[in-house]
C-alpha cells in the first residue's frame, strides 16, 4: 500500500503523515528531509547550488535513509539543524534542479517497494503517480507560519516568524512554479483544507478514506 500526502511548506503534511503510517501500520517518509540534506551537503561542500551539474553529482553519490524525524546522508546523521533558515534561499534552488529529483525519485521509489506514507510536494504526481490513495493538504499562509514556529519551539531552536512568514511564502512560490515536479495536487488527489481542522482530524479523514476502499 503507498499512501501520498503532497502540501507546501507547513500544510501538516509530515505530522499527518506520521500518524497516518502509525495507524496503518507502515513506515513513514517526509521526503522534503532529503532535499534539505542535499542543500546542507552542498554547503558544507562549498557547492555553488546554482551549479545543477556539481549538485547533481552530489546528490548521485549520497544515500538518504530516514527515521521519522531523523535523516542520514551516506551514514552521517544530519538531523541537527536541518530546518536551519540558512539554507532557506538554497533549498528552492537545489529541489529544482531536474537531475537532483530525478536521483532521489529514485531513492524514494525503492523505499517504497514494501508500501509506505510518504509526503513531499510531488509524491502523487510523480514519484508514485499509480498510487491509490493520493492526498494534497491546504493550509492559509498564517495557519503555515504558526505550524512551523510550533515545530521550532518544540525542538528548542529559536523563531524568527518574519523570517518563517518569507520562507514559507517564497517556497510555494518557486515550488508552484518551477517547471520540474512543479508543487500541485494530482488530478486524483482528494484535497484537504487544514486551516479548521486539528490534527487528529486530518488524520481520521485520511485513513477512514484509505481504509474504506
Amino acid at each position: 500500500m503507498i499512501v501520498t500526502i503532497d502540501g507546501g511548506v507547513a500544510s501538516g503534511k509530515s505530522a499527518v503523515g506520521r500518524r497516518v503510517a502509525d495507524r496503518l501500520g507502515l513506515p513513514f517518509v517526509d521526503s522534503g528531509l532529503m532535499y534539505r540534506a542535499i542543500t546542507r551537503l552542498a554547503g558544507q561542500q562549498g557547492i555553488d547550488p546554482h551549479d545543477g551539474e556539481a549538485v547533481t553529482r552530489l546528490a548521485q553519490a549520497t544515500a538518504i535513509r530516514i527515521d521519522g524525524e531523523r535523516v542520514w546522508a551516506n551514514g552521517t546523521e544530519m538531523t541537527r539543524g536541518i530546518y536551519d533558515t540558512d539554507y532557506a534561499e538554497a533549498l528552492p534552488v537545489v529541489s529544482a534542479i531536474p537531475g537532483v529529483r530525478a536521483a532521489l525519485v529514485e531513492q524514494q521509489r525503492h523505499i517504497g517497494k514494501e508500501g509506505v506514507v510518504m509526503a513531499g510536494r510531488d509524491i502523487g504526481t510523480v514519484v508514485f503517480p499509480g498510487a491509490e490513495h493520493k492526498f494534497f493538504l491546504v493550509a492559509s499562509v498564517d495557519e503555515k507560519v504558526r505550524r512551523r514556529a510550533a515545530q521550532f519551539v518544540r525542538r528548542g531552536e529559536r523563531v524568527d516568524e518574519d523570517a518563517m512568514r518569507k520562507e514559507v511564502e517564497m517556497r510555494d512560490k518557486v515550488d508552484s512554479e518551477r517547471p520540474v515536479a512543479p508543487l500541485a495536487p494530482a488530478p486524483d488527489a482528494t484535497i484537504i483544507d487544514t486551516d479548521h481542522l486539528d490534527l487528529d482530524q486530518v488524520v481520521d479523514w485520511i485513513v477512514n478514506e484509505v481504509e474504506g476502499r
